[in-house]
């Protein structure tokens, strides 16, 4: 392809050629995913190993009830239809990128049709009484990592009523059986929904809502669009803010979920006061709490937030960048780019009947944060 030969005129060592019809979420046991984990120094033989060890297991050869792609896509499908649709990831320190992972496979690939199913990934657990029946809650550990507190919080669930699903890994080789599994399962749970759980039919509207806004900034030299209400933490509106955020709260119902969507330079300091928000709404509210930053996640929860059920309110979090950077060749910085993906992508949330709400934190990121909690608190006081 003229792709390869530009490659090869440049001097490039090896060029792999992936097959063209793997969907990106798909991709992990393909060259995608395996030249990187080659070039980090894991035992790649191995890994493969396990995953054809897991594919002959999910194989035609084998019972229904003894494949473990059927039976774990079972479970996830056949409680999603039952309302238990938010499927809570508790995974051990050393693997827990596989819930990025698995975070975009289960919501790309079944969002979509008013139904799917939401993964809940890095939410601290806490005791049984703060989660609604809507959960499923899935462990995946490696033996070696197993301690009293892991066993501690799948006992108490288990008692309160709460369904989980224990996958024990041997160690990280164990993910290649992993992926294998989970797109099984992911395909077997889209069937059982009633949906193509191979395509992702609402990720492109946030992409044409952004060309659509840079194309206005290069005709008015103006982002604004009149139609998006953004609250500025920093005002004087205080009373306006806090009212706000009482009403925004007020609509939340048993089976909802909270999703802040952070445009926001992803740093310790942020996280931690995004996961404390998180968490906060997530006891206080008894509803299952999603943090995102953006657009990372318009590529994965993307898909379920318009897609999926209405079951969802947003809070979308934008800030001022204390150092732009032109982008050459346009008349606009990587940051009035980033702030038109925010805002297309409220716009699509709002197109769509979503409740949703946007605050702009200003240039002191950590301070508005702070503000935003403080009113956060304040409004749910008197719930």
């Amino acid at each position: 392809t003229p792709l390869v030969k530009l490659a090869q005129g440049r001097g490039f060592r090896r060029i792999f050629l992936n097959f063209n019809d793997i969907g990106g979420r798909y991709s992990a046991l393909s060259y995608f995913g395996l030249l990187p984990a080659f070039l980090m120094g894991m035992n790649v033989p191995e890994l493969l190993v396990r995953s054809i060890w897991m594919a002959g297991a999910c194989g035609p050869s084998l019972p229904i009830q003894e494949n473990p792609g059927i039976v774990l896509g079972s479970v996830l499908g056949e409680l999603a239809r039952c309302g238990r649709d938010k499927v809570t990831f508790l995974i051990s320190e050393s693997i827990a990128a596989l819930g990025m992972w698995l975070e975009q496979l289960l919501a790309e690939s079944t969002g979509k049709e008013a139904t799917g199913i939401l993964p809940v990934v890095s939410e601290s657990h806490g005791p049984p009484q703060v989660y609604g029946d809507d959960r499923l809650f899935i462990f995946i550990y490696l033996k070696r990592e197993a301690d009293e507190a892991f066993e501690g919080c799948i006992d108490a669930l288990q008692k309160a009523g709460h369904p989980v699903v224990i996958i024990l890994m041997e160690d990280r080789l164990d993910l290649g059986q992993e992926f294998f599994r989970w797109e099984v399962a992911t395909a077997v749970a889209g069937a059982i929904l009633g949906i193509n759980p191979f395509d992702q039919p609402d990720v492109q509207e946030s992409k044409d809502n952004t060309d659509r806004l840079l194309d206005k900034v290069r005709q008015t030299g103006s982002l604004w669009d009149p139609t998006i209400d953004l609250w500025d933490i920093h005002s004087n509106e205080v009373e306006a803010i806090s009212l706000g955020l009482k009403t925004f709260f007020k609509q939340a119902r048993p089976g909802d979920y909270i999703a802040l969507q952070a445009y926001l330079s992803e740093t310790s300091p942020v996280t931690e006061r995004l996961q404390a928000i998180r968490l906060f709404l997530r006891d206080r509210l008894h509803l299952a709490s999603i943090l995102e930053y953006g657009p990372r996640f318009l590529h994965s929860t993307g898909q379920y937030y318009k897609g999926g059920p209405n079951t969802g309110l947003f809070l979308q979090l934008t800030a001022d960048d204390v150092e732009d950077v032109p982008i050459p060749g346009v008349p606009y910085t990587f940051g009035v780019f980033k702030r038109a993906q925010a805002l297309g992508d409220l716009q699509v949330l709002q197109k769509y009947g979503r409740r949703m709400i946007g605050v702009h934190l200003g240039t002191d990121i950590i301070q508005g944060l702070e503000k935003l909690f403080k009113f956060i608190k304040e409004a749910l006081t008197e719930r």
